[in-house]
């Protein structure tokens, strides 16, 4: 087969520099520390400042580094692994769930949710908002889709607010055999809110896992995780899928 013109473009000099950063991060940098400043570390490479700051974009892209107002630039803890398996089966705020609750509201899902849950597009469902963190950075923002007649004994919940009625939802949930549970990932870009709940920019590139609880035959919620792309990856095993997020 002849060269194609893809093949005979050189390789970028900053992701040349991504890779010798890499290096360099791996041999003389412990998770946390702040690393000298661009005039410093362009003198060391040899690069121009330029150069030098495509390449920590990269790094921090990749989740290697982390970027901090007031503090610099500073070696990412290690990603650590969160199980999105047939492993891990149980309603969610069950056992040893790492999610935080925020609040619940009563509302009308997105029709696509709707779908998933088989209600119609006007009917109102209990909306479980979660976050979670790793090292004390936000990796992950959730919203919980319960269906209203799936959790017919919260009789009370208009006196709570804000996480103790997320909680009361939760606990309801949790009283419902569960019968099986699916997910799915892709690809996707942050929107406006959960942006700002995972302290990313819009359009930055995320995980979105969906889960759908099943039980009394039906689906009767459906979970929206939306991860950081920085800082989780998939992989392979005997124990099925896992979400690594750090």
């Amino acid at each position: 087969m002849g060269t194609t013109q893809l093949e005979t473009v050189p390789e970028p000099k900053y992701w040349h520099l991504k890779t010798v950063l890499t290096d360099a991060l791996d041999s003389e940098f412990a998770v946390g520390e702040i690393l000298p400043n661009e005039r410093e570390l362009a003198a060391r490479f040899g690069v121009a400042r330029a150069t030098l700051r495509q390449a920590l974009e990269q790094l921090e892209l990749e989740g290697r580094l982390q970027r901090r107002r007031g503090v610099g630039t500073t070696v990412a803890p290690p990603r650590v692994g969160v199980a999105v398996g047939d492993a891990e089966h149980s309603w969610p705020g069950a056992g040893a769930d790492s999610w935080q609750p925020v609040d619940s509201v009563v509302a009308a899902p997105p029709v696509a949710v709707a779908r998933l849950l088989g209600t119609g597009a006007d009917a109102v469902v209990h909306t479980v908002r979660r976050t979670r963190g790793n090292h004390g950075q936000p990796v992950a923002a959730e919203l919980l889709y319960v269906r209203a007649d799936s959790v017919p004994g919260l009789t009370a919940i208009g006196a709570l607010t804000g996480a103790g009625r997320a909680r009361a939802v939760l606990r309801e949930l949790q009283r419902l055999d569960l019968e099986g549970q699916d997910r799915s990932v892709e690809l996707g870009s942050a929107r406006a809110d959960d942006a700002k709940q995972l302290d990313r920019l819009p359009g930055s590139p995320v995980l979105l896992v969906t889960t759908r609880y099943y039980a009394n035959g039906r689906t009767v919620a459906v979970a929206v995780a939306t991860y950081r792309a920085d800082t989780c990856k998939l992989t392979f095993g005997d124990s099925g899928v896992q979400l690594l997020a750090g």
